[in-house]
């Protein structure tokens, strides 16, 4: 017998109600869960924690949920980040659990409110790895008075490459009214040299990879690097806000201790097994990532020994915002805004059992 047609049109609504009001619940459910400062947690009780990450590359955390030096978390891709800034930002308003950015920027945000803390040194410049600040050849800049009234290329403002070039044309000597005529433009890093030798800019900040391509095309050189003015040094943090840590803290701390072993891994390992493991991974999560780049690996850019955080990698920058009037002089330290409680390398004598994989980081 077939169904009255009206009887059928008020069920339907009535699930169509229904489902409505499901939805609903989930959403506000999910809310409530964000509002608690988590993302709740697996069957078998594990914390799940959202990142962003980044195409083509392969996090230090990413690397030791794949080496399976993880035990208590399980991470989960939200999509990739812009920058570090925006990273920071996701984590603080709880869109993820942690992020990573340059230190300066790490500041700038506590200073601004937000109550987040730093865990573990997530990039920087070692022997192989750093960002080099390029011109060409044929451009007649040899110092850093040449750049006054010149444009310089960085991938957003208020990170890394701001606070690098800015303290390059300090030290060399310009004023602060000099150093304000040298502009900032905000460029792509896939853009950057492009920009650079089609003269749209006079110097490009360029690292990882795309230092290592524009500096095999030839026809420029680097004006200064981070390398030039710190040294071996680790530039950037890992980030997890307080309430975060406070309610979860050994989920805290099994990030901590997997990814500083990760670090330690891919410090010692010879880099073709390296980046032959970073391939299996980037293949393995299926998002159409372009494996080329690999081939530009050279190191994971981070000097300490499971990514220690080191006091001065973060007062540096402290006393720089004091210097420029950004920050009131003696109200931040670096003891304030960073922990490395939960490293098992901060005692610098940590070396871990081999882990599920049968592989230890030394």
């Amino acid at each position: 017998m077939l169904e009255n047609p009206i009887k059928s049109t008020r069920k339907k609504r009535l699930y169509r109600t229904l489902y409505a009001l499901l939805t609903l619940c989930l959403i506000a459910g999910t809310v409530a869960a964000c509002g608690k400062g988590g993302s709740g947690a697996t069957a078998d009780g594990k914390s799940i924690l959202r990142y962003q990450g980044s195409t083509g590359q392969v996090g230090a955390f990413e690397l030791a949920a794949d080496l399976g030096y993880f035990s208590k978390i399980q991470l989960h891709w939200e999509g990739d980040t812009t920058s570090g800034p925006a990273n920071i930002q996701a984590a603080a308003t709880k869109q993820i659990e942690f992020g990573s950015a340059f230190n300066g920027a790490v500041v700038k945000l506590s200073a601004g409110g937000a109550p987040i803390t730093s865990v573990l040194s997530s990039y920087g410049a070692d022997q192989d790895s750093f960002t080099g600040y390029f011109v060409r050849d044929d451009s007649g800049i040899k110092s850093a008075r040449d750049l006054i009234g010149k444009k310089v290329g960085v991938n957003t403002l208020g990170a890394h490459h701001e606070f690098i070039t800015r303290e390059w044309l300090h030290q060399q000597g310009l004023s602060e009214p000099e150093i304000k005529q040298v502009q900032l433009v905000v460029l792509p890093p896939v853009s950057t040299e492009e920009a650079l030798r089609k003269g749209q800019i006079d110097v490009a900040a360029l690292g990882s990879v795309f230092r290592e391509t524009a500096v095999a095309r030839g026809g420029i050189h680097s004006l200064y690097t981070d390398k030039d003015l710190f040294g071996q040094f680790d530039y950037g943090t890992y980030v997890f806000r307080k309430d975060y840590i406070a309610a979860h803290q050994d989920a805290v701390r099994d990030f901590v201790q997997g990814t500083a072993r990760a670090i330690r891994w891919a410090q010692v390992t010879p880099r073709d097994q390296v980046v032959a493991r970073f391939t299996d991974i980037i293949s393995k999560r299926g998002r159409n990532e372009n494996l080329d780049l690999l081939k530009w690996y050279r190191s994971t850019g981070i000097p300490a020994p499971g990514g220690v955080i080191a006091d001065k990698e973060i007062q540096i920058w402290i006393d720089w915002l004091v210097r420029n009037g950004e920050l009131p002089q003696g109200k931040y330290r670096a003891t304030d805004l960073y922990t490395n409680q939960y490293n098992p390398y901060a005692n610098g004598t940590y070396k871990p059992d081999a882990g599920p994989t049968g592989e230890a980081a030394k």
